[in-house]
């Protein structure tokens, strides 16, 4: 459940039960398993209700005798382990983080050894992420995942080529670097931003043709990244820099550790080192705190930046945060959502007009899948899932995972329609 940093722990799992012989499915629909392992989300509200209605759903199946033992690991049963051990007795068992060495441990596959950075891949093969790091140090006001993950702790840089080498020979040709912040890598065990350094080696890497970059921390921002993106022929002009708000108050009562001159500062910097980048940011609005004239100043930064990708979230009102424990959550869900529902109308709106100024060009693309009428395909500037489709005329000569060169001929608000280029 949740997000892609997940969704790596979950393949690593896989990976480790594999190995100790069993049968292994990523995200089955079937109810006769002797195992099911639910690694769960508790970041926010939606996400964790998603996680405990899976739970749910798995606990009344072991009561029918669907299946075998149910086990639960993840942020959710982290966070809220006594709750679920006492409302799932269903559960045979329940662990936090860091939980893969339990989990085969109980299951009697503990000196199962398994190669560094082996994974089962649940994404389709032509694509994979690597997750860089645990934890965060950041403090900003609204976020639990420092409590429930911990601090910061990089990966060594031998160890994530390793990976990659070993993801390229399953036939992986973009990576997608996660982490809860990119841009602390390496503070924590060589005692400086190693970023830079990483992504040197891994464009070494054979047969990775995509490098892209995700949850890059706006503050302290390490700027000679912005040089070798730009001479790189194989990291993606993308970038994702969760911004969260704008207005000078808010982004002190979020703890962002920046300002917003400096934000506008930071964005211009990078659209002039790396001409032609797509900036995907993330909002949060409904922060307790955020009066009409901020929100009117976040949507004019919007309507100003014209971000190629945008996500928006409402603020959920998380215990043993910050704002949690300091401040008093005033606005109303109700306003929240219409805060969101402003946000995505204007984001709809910049993205078609970007989406238009395509057509005619031609694109590199990745093919995802195919149906009998489409390719499904995303260019370097969209990342899997959150980001746009380029739909390709079918002319069944192409297959997922292979690069075309596409002609647009059509936009709407979130998708691009092409037909192949030659």
């Amino acid at each position: 459940m949740g997000c892609s940093k997940n969704l790596v722990d979950s393949e690593f799992m896989m990976s480790k039960f594999s190995a100790g012989g069993w049968k292994v499915e990523f995200d089955s629909a079937s109810t006769n398993q002797d195992v099911v392992v639910i690694n769960t989300c508790g970041f926010i509200n939606d996400a964790r209700q998603e996680s405990i209605d899976t739970i749910l759903e798995y606990a009344r199946a072991k009561t029918e005798g669907k299946i075998g033992k149910l086990c639960i690991t993840g942020c959710l049963s982290q966070k809220y382990k006594d709750e679920l051990l006492s409302e799932i007795p269903e559960a045979d068992l329940i662990l936090g983080v860091d939980a893969i060495d339990k989990l085969a441990g109980n299951f009697g596959i503990e000196n199962v050894q398994c190669l560094t950075g082996s994974r089962l891949l649940s994404t389709p093969s032509h694509y994979a992420y690597l997750k860089i790091s645990e934890g965060c140090n950041r403090r900003c006001s609204f976020c639990v995942i420092p409590e429930i993950r911990g601090r910061y702790i990089s990966r060594p840089v031998e160890n994530l080529v390793e990976e990659a080498w070993m993801l390229s020979e399953k036939g992986v040709k973009e990576l997608i670097l996660v982490a809860q912040d990119l841009t602390w890598y390496g503070n924590d065990l060589y005692g400086k931003n190693k970023l830079k350094d990483l992504l040197v080696k891994l464009e070494s890497v054979k047969g990775i043709e995509w490098i892209r970059l995700h949850y890059a921390f706006p503050a302290n921002f390490p700027e000679e990244l912005l040089d070798l993106m730009k001479q790189s022929s194989i990291i993606c002009n993308y970038l994702d820099l969760p911004l969260q708000h704008v207005t000078d108050r808010m982004l002190k009562l979020m703890r962002r550790g920046i300002s917003r001159r400096k934000t506008l500062g930071l964005i211009d910097k990078i659209r002039e080192k790396v001409p032609g980048v797509a900036l995907r940011t993330t909002i949060l609005t409904g922060h307790p705190g955020e009066t009409e004239q901020d929100f009117r100043q976040l949507k004019d930064f919007m309507v100003d930046t014209r971000f190629d990708r945008l996500g928006v979230f409402p603020y959920s009102h998380e215990e043993n945060t910050y704002a949690f424990n300091n401040y008093k959550d005033e606005i109303t869900d109700q306003e929240r959502s219409a805060r969101v529902s402003e946000i995505m109308q204007i984001q709809q709106e910049i993205s078609l007009s970007l989406n238009r100024e395509k057509i005619g060009k031609t694109l590199r693309v990745l093919i995802d899948r195919v149906d009998e009428e489409f390719y499904y395909a995303r260019s370097e500037f969209d990342s899997p899932e959150v980001d746009n489709e380029v739909l390709v005329k079918n002319n069944n000569a192409c297959s997922p995972g292979q690069f075309c060169d596409v002609r647009i001929i059509d936009a709407g608000e979130f998708e691009l329609s092409a037909e192949m280029a030659g």
